[in-house]
């Protein structure tokens, strides 16, 4: 009975997130869409569809970003993500011209931040789609400073020998322009793109001259005179087919060592069954279940070898393979400073996934919350109890009452799974059934990179 509850619950709640990632698909109000489209001009999903290989996956990151937060877009205004392009697992963004313009706003700059720290920790190369409006001017205090970590990133990519490639499909403007003349290889599109700190009417306030945007900044006059454009395409169909031409000659190989069970000619697939998941996890966040059969449920072959199973057992470690790669989890942690300590100095991948509530000093790897709402609304109302007694004054229980349920409150919506992916706390929120393939595909991506003292690389939260 129990189990049948949840998986309705959950499959509600997995409704629910699919409702709202349709709204991060959409791209925009109909009348923009359609105002791009008659330009001849393709949606910037349909330009990954493109760019990626026939087949690939795409690990969508922080589609949520910007949720429910006012005069902010929804995922930032841009889309980014993990696929293959040329058989090589690229990092790809593009900007989202029918929302604003494409233009950035705070949630932007913080979702490029993070974007950026995951292809420079997994050593990925990154492939920009760009089409954007620069700054939202009436955010330009909260853009112009941050924004600017974007271009210095751009920069030690080029030093570090990580390959970027921009593609211009359109207006290029102010800061947005710095973007694909800091990357190493850049075709804009004729007749389309446009790259220019200022645009015409910049120019005429500034020197007085009259000037047309393609004589300023547009795609044949870059590629001709100023040098900024590496390749002039005829049309977006073009700029794509050159983006993977250029991936498709870097020789790029992967730095960290394939296991062997990865060569496996078949990897076996959990004994259970995934879809299983809803039922075994508890909707009520305040309800706990059993991590082990979760876990089995995600392992190759549902193995999972237990490491000091009766030694903390409310921690479950120990070693299982994911698509035939090793996934490991180690060490019981007796004091919540050798928790942190041991997290910022790990030197293997940290791949998390949040299956349930998680509070205190573990939250200082995976941040969510410092503890729960009531919790939290008790210690307080505690403290405020001692302070009155101490200073002889008495407690009016009408307001300690209220200012409970109101800070309970408060933490509740805080602690809510598309407020804290609203603000990057997390990478993406996921249907628990797709655990196993992104957790497969997350593990491939971190082989990209060597790092001392493990087999595997690269550092990415989920």
């Amino acid at each position: 009975d129990a189990y049948h509850k949840n998986y309705k619950e959950m499959l509600s709640m997995v409704e629910t997130l699919n409702e709202r990632l349709n709204l991060a698909v959409k791209q925009g109000p109909d009348k923009a869409i359609e105002k791009h489209l008659k330009r001849g001009q393709l949606l910037v999903r349909d330009r990954i569809d493109l760019l990626l290989d026939e087949d690939s996956p795409f690990l969508e990151l922080c589609p949520l970003a910007g949720w429910g937060q006012d005069d902010m877009t929804l995922g930032g205004s841009s889309v980014a993500g993990i696929g293959l392009v040329c058989g090589i697992e690229c990092l790809i963004t593009g900007n989202v011209p029918t929302l604003f313009g494409g233009s950035s706003n705070k949630v932007s700059v913080a979702k490029g931040a993070r974007i950026n720290a995951i292809a420079w920790q997994n050593r990925l190369p990154l492939i920009q789609l760009i089409q954007t409006g620069g700054s939202k001017l009436e955010q330009q205090f909260k853009v112009f400073h941050p924004g600017g970590a974007h271009f210095r990133s751009l920069a030690e990519r080029t030093k570090a020998g990580l390959p970027t490639c921009s593609i211009v499909f359109g207006n290029s403007t102010a800061g947005g322009a710095y973007t694909p003349a800091l990357t190493d290889y850049i075709i804009m599109v004729k007749n389309q793109a446009q790259v220019f700190l200022g645009g015409p009417p910049l120019v005429q306030l500034a020197t007085g001259e009259i000037v047309d945007a393609e004589s300023l900044g547009g795609a044949d006059m870059h590629s001709r005179k100023s040098g900024v454009s590496d390749q002039l395409a005829l049309d977006e169909h073009d700029a794509i087919y050159k983006a993977r031409e250029f991936i498709s000659r870097l020789n790029w190989e992967k730095r960290g060592k394939i296991p062997r069970s990865h060569l496996a000619p078949k990897i076996d697939e959990p004994l259970y069954d995934i879809d299983e998941l809803l039922g075994i996890v508890s909707a009520n966040i305040r309800v706990p279940f059993d991590a082990n059969e979760a876990i089995i449920r995600i392992v190759d072959g549902s193995r999972f070898t237990a490491f000091k199973p009766l030694y903390g057992p409310n921690l479950i470690t120990g070693w299982a393979v994911i698509h035939g790669k090793k996934y490991e989890e180690e060490g019981i942690i007796k004091a919540g400073a050798h928790f942190v300590n041991a997290v910022s100095n790990s030197q293997v991948p940290v791949i998390t996934i949040m299956m349930g509530a998680s509070y205190g000093a573990g939250n200082y790897a995976i941040k969510c919350s410092v503890m729960g709402p009531e919790q939290l609304a008790g210690v307080l109302d505690l403290i405020t109890r001692e302070a009155a007694a101490s200073a002889g004054k008495k407690i009016d229980e009408v307001a300690a009452a209220r200012n409970r349920a109101l800070l309970s409150s408060k933490v509740e919506k805080e602690s809510d799974v598309y407020w804290t992916t609203s603000r990057l706390l997390d990478d993406g929120v996921i249907d628990p059934r797709m655990t196993r393939v992104i957790l497969g595909f997350c593990l491939s991506v971190v082989y990209n990179e060597k790092v001392e003292g493990g087999s595997l690389g690269g550092v990415s939260r989920m």
